[in-house]
């Protein structure tokens, strides 16, 4: 990667110039596929999208080596950033600049772990007033479904939340309770009136209960304990709730393939429905995660390796829908308790500046094109959450760009990565794909922070 400038006398009277800045790719993931463009950049806009060797001229020109791709700036529509409350588990700083080094520019916060949750307008105010001035890339925000907020939830929506988050089982912080089979069709009826998202922990709390509890460092026992038809049977009340309502639902992190069949026929019956999977669930199994090793916790669990085999059919047969990393950090001693007791460990994987890396070099080796992650992390997302301006490299979107190079190699330095808590299962991992420069509408992020707070009507 190299960068000139072109300025000149004769640039106003030059077709195709003067841009602000010029990127040169002889690779490129846009809509349509992979090109050798030339990428022209106005205002923190795409300007200009022309074949390579145009000449588009520019203040800047940036070129791509011979080894990158360009690729758009991933979205990653569920991240846990805590702050407020829970800053010492993660915050608005060090999630971005963590966002940013893995090629993401855009998240979206979700309501909970922090203190206050937003599940008001007031406690979304909080929430914003705490990022300002110290994202380094975009941040828009969800909000939260809890019981009896059902009235709030319009407030919410016309402030500019993305959509609504809820549990169907306990969501292990006591200020943010799961709703009821009853309360979650009352608040998707709610949220039908405005067409608003409801996004959905999908747990049931009775197959929960009924599976055996064991504590302590084998692995096993914890995945014994958070069985598959718990998912199950969640996901099918969700579809039921969705199907009496007409309300957009929403499954996070999907974990369990077998339910990949319901979901699939409720869409074909036209339920509106929409799901997710996660870095760790494609890349991870339960047949390699050592005892004791609480890093590796996460709810709902890494299940074995044939289920994960499915979870990528179903990426690939479009069932799934999107890739986000459900970034859940906290603190070391919460994360790997001394003992390695699963059942203590708080759960939830840390991966928001590896995500892509993780999926791409799993990809890789399955076979999967470039172009298909880049979808699911990209465009997914930004589709996911409406945000029309992002998730592509094309005219009249923001010029959120990554120079990637794909067959680059580096093994996970926790103390590498920018997380307020670098614990990671990824640890020591060798992992593909290498991000060498990030843009923010035109603009490489540095250490200066420079994100925007985004509503959902942007």
């Amino acid at each position: 990667m190299t960068t000139a400038a072109t300025t000149g006398p004769g640039d106003d009277a030059t077709p195709g110039g003067p841009f602000d800045l010029v990127v040169r790719a002889a690779r490129a993931v846009l809509p349509e596929g992979e090109r050798a463009v030339e990428v022209g950049v106005s205002c923190g806009r795409v300007a200009a999208v022309a074949p390579l060797g145009t000449g588009l001229r520019g203040a800047e020109v940036v070129e791509l080596a011979d080894d990158e791709v360009l690729l758009p700036g991933l979205v990653d529509s569920h991240v846990h950033v805590n702050e407020p409350g829970r800053t010492e588990w993660e915050g608005f700083a060090s999630a971005t600049r963590a966002a940013a080094a893995g090629g993401v520019t855009t998240i979206v916060d979700m309501p909970l772990n922090s203190l206050p949750p937003t599940t008001t307008v007031e406690h979304l105010d909080v929430k914003r007033e705490r990022a300002a001035g110290q994202a380094f890339v975009d941040v828009g925000f969800w909000g939260g479904a809890v019981p009896g907020n059902t009235a709030d939830l319009r407030p919410l929506h016309d402030e500019g939340v993305f959509g609504f988050k809820c549990f169907l089982a306990d969501s292990g912080v006591p200020e943010f309770r799961h709703v009821e089979a009853d309360e979650l069709r009352a608040d998707l009826a709610e949220l039908k009136t405005f067409d608003g998202l409801m996004i959905v922990h999908a747990e049931d709390p009775g197959a929960l209960s009924g599976a055996p509890q064991a504590p302590g460092r084998r692995y096993s026992d914890f995945l014994a304990s958070r069985p598959a038809t718990a998912e199950s049977t969640a996901i099918a009340a969700v579809v039921d709730a969705a199907r009496a309502t007409g309300a957009r639902a929403h499954v996070l992190h999907l974990s369990d393939a077998g339910s990949l069949p319901l979901i699939a026929a409720a869409r074909a019956d036209g339920v509106r429905l929409t799901v997710e999977t996660c870095p760790h669930y494609l890349s991870l199994d339960a047949d390699h995660v050592p005892d004791g090793a609480t890093a590796y916790k996460c709810c709902p669990p890494i299940r074995e390796s044939g289920n994960q085999d499915r979870l990528w059919q179903g990426l690939l047969d479009g069932v799934i829908d999107v890739v986000v990393t459900d970034h859940s950090p906290a603190t070391a001693d919460l994360k790997e308790p001394a003992d390695g007791d699963f059942a203590a460990a708080w759960g939830g994987v840390a991966s928001l500046q590896l995500g892509l890396a993780v999926v791409w070099t799993e990809a890789r080796r399955r076979g999967v094109p470039l172009e298909r992650v880049v979808r699911w992390m990209s465009a997914g997302p930004a589709g996911l959450v409406g945000l029309e301006r992002k998730g592509a490299i094309a005219v009249g979107k923001d010029a959120d760009l990554v120079v990637f190079a794909p067959e680059a190699t580096f093994v996970v330095e926790p103390a590498r990565l920018h997380h307020k808590n670098p614990v990671t299962p990824y640890a020591g991992r060798d992992l593909t794909g290498v991000v060498r420069r990030t843009l923010l509408r035109g603009a490489e992020v540095t250490d200066e922070p420079a994100g925007t707070l985004l509503r959902r009507e942007d």
